[in-house]
Formats: structure tokens, C-alpha cells, sequence
């Protein structure tokens, strides 16, 4: 009997990826992380409207290493989804009646979110996906205040935010048919989320 080497190893690496991601589910809940949807890098939105937002609606622009313009614009992040076909949109939730403020209860919050995705990614270079990259929730939490423009204290854990790679997260959710809803109750549970691209 002739056996098909593509077709055995394909089943393999599907199978291989079922499991990865059954694993980062598992270790996803300890961050709130309830959902792990694996997604073409095709579904997700690249739009330069969400960079204007961090411009003219965000104090951070110009001021963190992981805010713009430090961060990709949008033809940079286009040519970067390129060189991946496959991603994680990592779908998490929390409350943080701190969300609208800028303090230490609002970080040590985002700090949660930020660590779910990182160590995620990490897990996913532990596993043979070695481009993993993430791009994490919100803005980054390491530090109180960044030291931008001076050198990064934390250099290796740093990561973009999926927002201000100029990624268009409500666009992308719809494009696979995914709801989602804007909380107005700063004391609600709301919905959060990242995107580790794969491979």
C-alpha cells in the first residue's frame, strides 16, 4: 500500500496544532482568557482609522515604546500579516471599574491581559512555532510610567498592542463572525482581546 507523505504529515500537523491550542486554553484560563479562535491572517483588518484614533484620542501617543509612532503603521503591519498565514485571537474578559483611569488598579488589571498573551506566544515557541509573535491587549502595563524615549527597561517582554499595530479588532471579529458588544458600565465585565500570529 502506497502512503501519500503530504496527506499523513498534513493530518499530523493538524492534529499537532488541536492539541497547542487545547493546551493554551487550559493555561489561558489562569489570564481570563476564555476563548483561543484560530484564524487566517486574511480575516484580520488592517485599517488606518484606528491609528487616528491613538493620535487624537490617546494621551500615550508619541510617549511609550509600545504606542505609536514607535509601533507599525498600517502598510508595515499589512506587509508583516503577509509573512504569516495562520493566527490566535486570543478572546478574554474582566472588570476593571478603573478602565476609564489611569492608576495603578487600572495596570495591575491590563497587567493580566498582557501576561496571558506573552506567555502564550511563549508557549507557542515551545511548541515549534517559532515566528509566534503577539500583539497584546490595551497599552503596555510594565511600567508606571515609560521611559520613552529613553532606553526600555523591559526589552524582551515588551509587545506591541494589537491597536496600535493600526488593527481593526471590531472589523476582524465580524469578519469571522464573531459577535461582540461595547460595554458602557465601567463596572461590567467586558471583552478584551490579542492576537498571536502563528505561523
Amino acid at each position: 500500500m502506497h502512503c501519500n507523505q503530504q496527506t499523513i504529515r498534513a493530518l499530523d500537523d493538524g492534529r499537532r496544532e488541536r492539541n497547542t491550542i487545547e493546551t493554551l486554553e487550559i493555561l489561558g484560563k489562569k489570564y481570563n482568557i476564555d476563548e483561543i479562535i484560530p484564524l487566517k491572517t486574511s480575516d484580520i483588518c488592517v485599517a488606518q482609522w484606528v491609528r487616528l484614533k491613538c493620535k487624537y484620542g490617546c494621551k500615550m501617543y508619541g510617549t511609550s515604546w509600545c504606542c505609536p509612532p514607535e509601533t507599525p503603521p498600517s502598510d508595515k503591519t499589512r506587509g508583516l500579516l503577509k509573512e504569516y498565514e495562520k493566527a490566535l485571537l486570543l478572546c478574554g474578559s474582566t472588570t476593571n471599574s478603573h478602565f476609564h483611569r489611569d492608576n495603578q488598579k487600572k495596570r495591575l488589571v491590563q497587567m493580566n491581559g498582557w501576561k496571558g498573551a506573552a506567555t502564550l506566544e511563549r508557549q507557542l515557541f515551545l511548541a515549534g512555532y517559532y515566528k509566534a509573535f503577539a500583539l497584546v491587549p490595551e497599552r503596555c502595563p510594565l511600567c508606571k510610567v515609560c521611559t520613552y524615549p529613553h532606553d526600555c527597561k523591559f526589552p524582551m517582554e515588551r509587545r506591541p498592542s494589537v491597536e496600535s499595530c493600526s488593527i481593526d479588532i471590531f472589523q476582524t471579529l465580524r469578519n469571522i463572525g464573531k459577535d461582540f458588544r461595547i460595554e458602557k458600565d465601567v463596572n461590567a465585565k467586558y471583552s478584551y482581546y490579542s492576537i498571536i500570529l502563528m505561523e
